[in-house]
């Protein structure tokens, strides 16, 4: 049995709608709600996203002209301190019925050419710990563990290393105080004086 042709394009103003649709199906799939990754469409973040200069997205299609996968991939420096660029596939999805015949490959084959033409030297990938199956195709590949990212709220970071709230001065507490009892008054009705 032959694989299927695959077609890689980046993703352009008339292939927005076709990417948004797998975006949102590859939320889904990755436990997200369909309203809230629906919602990050409907207020523009995603296209957003996808106008930024530091952003490149590649939509794969299959025999049928139907999209079959995408990959989304940004470019920076390789960390903070350094000037050499690289490329980090941020997000990589084929659909279920489409995997196993290639269509990463072709993916990534953009992603490389994109980091070629960037003068990148190197190629990295934000994969989830829990995702075995992601995490064994890229080490395939020759991607090896460098780094491990964690993540953190800020609150949370802030209740851990014990930093209390910034001290605020007798005008600030006064001015708070004022808002929150004119907020009351507006709430009850009003001007009414407290009898």
């Amino acid at each position: 049995m032959s694989r299927p042709v695959v077609s890689v394009k980046r993703v352009s103003p008339e292939l927005e709608r076709s990417f948004m649709d797998l975006w949102v199906t590859s939320r889904t799939e990755h436990g997200v709600s369909p309203e809230v990754a629906a919602r990050a469409v409907s207020e523009g973040r995603v296209a957003a996203a996808l106008t930024r200069e530091d952003v490149r997205a590649f939509i794969a299609v299959g025999d049928g002209a139907a999209p079959v996968g995408f990959v989304v991939a940004t470019h920076s420096p390789f960390s903070g301190l350094t000037d050499s660029p690289s490329v980090a596939i941020d997000q990589i999805y084929v659909a279920p019925a489409a995997r196993r015949h290639g269509v990463a490959r072709h993916l990534l084959a953009a992603v490389t050419a994109y980091a070629e033409k960037l003068g990148c030297e190197q190629i990295g990938c934000n994969v989830p710990s829990q995702h075995r199956d992601a995490n064994r195709f890229f080490a395939r590949l020759g991607f090896s563990s460098q780094v491990v990212r964690r993540v953190t709220s800020t609150g949370a970071l802030r209740r851990r290393i014990g930093v209390d709230e910034p001290r605020i001065g007798l005008e600030q507490i006064l001015h708070r105080r004022r808002s929150l009892r004119a907020k009351a008054l507006a709430g009850r009705g009003g001007n009414q004086l407290a009898g």
